[in-house]
């Protein structure tokens, strides 16, 4: 039984990563696919596909980002913050930065899964899920 599914869609992606594969599947939630949606738009990610055929919560197939020459992956560290026994929130002036810009945090809030860009453009704190660069 997985208690924390957040932490389990970063673990699929950290593992795929180090074991170079191009695709990884994941079984698929509405968090899970806002954060796939960021992840895809902040360029960490190449594709992804919602697939609901032939699963219960249907499944998301991910194509991980890598160097064309060097081979290193996109993303460097994903990094699980709130946590079911320990939930992390902020408020609006306590959002954070990783790597002082060159990373992301997501967060979910009010108006849903965002990062901290856009948390701190729409002044709304909320629950600080994972970190990324």
């Amino acid at each position: 039984m997985i208690t924390d599914p957040i932490a389990d869609y970063l673990t699929h992606i950290r593992n795929a990563l180090i074991a170079g594969h191009k695709i990884v599947e994941i079984p698929a939630s509405n968090l899970k696919r806002d954060i796939t949606k960021i992840l895809y738009e902040q360029g960490y990610i190449l594709s992804y596909k919602l697939e609901d055929e032939g699963h219960v919560q249907g499944l998301i197939k991910i194509a991980l980002k890598y160097h064309p020459k060097t081979k290193e992956p996109a993303i460097r560290s994903l990094q699980r913050v709130s946590k079911p026994g320990l939930r992390k929130y902020v408020g609006t002036d306590e959002v954070p930065r990783v790597l002082n810009g060159l990373g992301i945090a997501v967060l979910s809030t009010s108006r849903g899964v965002v990062t901290d860009k856009d948390a701190r453009k729409l002044n709304i704190g909320g629950e600080v899920l994972c970190y990324v660069h």
